[in-house]
C-alpha cells in the first residue's frame, strides 16, 4: 500500500514539474503522506488496545484448567419446542413435562455411569426451552457406554420419538469442569438458577481461567456458585457459569455485593475484552432435577 502511494506521488511530482506547478504539488503530497502516516499510527495504536497478546501454550488448556483428581465429563443440552404445543398451564414446555416423567426412571438404573445433574425450564432468555445437564463419571468411555445402552431402552426410545414431534431444535455440548469451581451437588429449593454463557475469543481460555480462579472466591461464600464448565465439543471456547439464587431480588443483591470486594473490579476489567458474546438465562428447576 505504501509503495503504491509513493509511486503515485512521485508520478504526480513528475507531471507537476512539467506543468510549472511542482512547488504547490510537493507541499500537498508531503501533507498527504504525513496525514496518512499519522492515521496509520493512530489505527495501530487503537487496534493494540483490543488485541491481547497471549503467551504460547505448551499444553492443551483442558489439561491445565480441568480437575485432575476425577474423570468427569458433562453434557449440556438445550431443546427448543414449538410454541403451539410447547407450553402447558404450568408454563412448562411439553418436552420438560416428559423429561420429568422419563428421566428419573432412566437415571435410576444403577448400570448407567451417568447422573442427571439438573434439568430446567427457561424462564427468562430464549423461551420454550428446556435445559438438561448430565455428568458422566469415567469420561468419554462412560459417555459411549450410556449411548449404547440407551439404544436398547424402550422408555427412552419412546420418549425421544414423542419429543421429536415437539421440537424445533436441539443443541449439545460436551464440557469439562474448571478445577477451581466446586462440583455441582444436589440442593434443596426453592431456587432459581442463572446460566451465564460466554463465547470467548480463541486462545484466551487460559487467561479467563487465571482471572476466575481468583474471582470465584468472591462469590462462593453465599453458596450461589453451583458449577463452572468449558466446552470440548460443540461450540468451542464456550464457558458456562451456573448460579443459584432464592429469587431475582436476591440475585441483584448478591451481584451488587460482589463489587464491594477488593479485586472484583479488576477481574471484570480484564475479562470483558476476552468475550465475543454472552448470554444469561434464568431457569426454573423441574421436579426431576436434583438441583432444586
Amino acid at each position: 500500500m505504501a509503495t503504491r502511494v509513493l509511486q503515485s506521488s512521485f508520478s504526480g511530482l513528475y507531471r507537476a514539474a512539467h506543468t510549472g506547478r511542482a512547488k504547490g504539488h510537493v507541499t500537498a503530497v508531503i501533507r498527504g503522506l504525513s496525514a496518512s502516516n499519522n492515521r496509520n499510527r493512530e489505527d495501530s495504536w487503537f487496534k493494540s488496545l483490543f488485541v491481547r497478546k497471549v503467551d504460547p501454550r505448551k499444553d492443551a488448556h483442558s489439561h491445565l484448567l480441568a480437575k485432575k483428581e476425577d474423570n468427569n465429563l458433562y453434557k449440556i443440552q438445550s431443546s427448543s419446542s414449538t410454541s403451539e404445543r410447547g407450553v402447558n398451564a404450568r408454563n412448562q414446555t411439553e418436552p420438560c413435562v416428559r423429561s420429568d416423567e422419563v428421566l428419573p426412571s432412566i437415571h435410576a438404573e444403577q448400570n448407567y455411569p451417568c447422573e442427571l445433574v439438573g434439568t430446567w425450564n427457561t424462564w427468562y432468555g430464549e423461551q420454550d426451552q428446556a435445559v438438561h445437564l448430565w455428568r458422566y463419571r469415567g469420561g468419554y468411555p462412560a459417555l459411549t457406554e450410556v449411548m449404547n445402552k440407551l439404544k436398547n431402552n424402550k422408555d427412552f426410545l419412546e420418549y425421544r420419538k414423542e419429543r421429536g414431534k415437539m421440537l424445533l431444535s436441539r443443541r449439545n455440548q460436551l464440557l469439562l469442569e474448571f478445577s477451581f469451581w466446586n462440583e455441582p451437588v444436589p440442593r434443596d429449593g426453592p431456587n432459581i438458577y442463572e446460566l451465564r454463557s460466554y463465547q470467548l475469543r480463541p486462545g484466551t481460555m487460559i487467561e479467563w481461567g487465571n482471572y476466575w480462579a481468583r474471582a470465584i472466591s468472591y462469590r462462593q461464600h453465599n453458596r450461589e456458585a453451583v458449577g463452572g464448565f468449558f466446552s470440548q465439543i460443540g461450540d468451542l471456547y464456550m464457558v458456562h457459569h451456573l448460579w443459584a439464587y432464592k429469587d431475582l431480588q436476591s440475585r441483584e443483591d448478591t451481584r451488587n455485593a460482589a463489587w464491594q470486594h477488593e479485586g472484583w473490579d479488576e477481574v471484570v476489567y480484564y475479562t470483558v475484552p476476552l468475550i465475543q458474546h454472552m448470554e444469561s438465562r434464568i431457569m426454573i428447576p423441574l421436579k426431576a432435577s436434583p438441583l432444586q
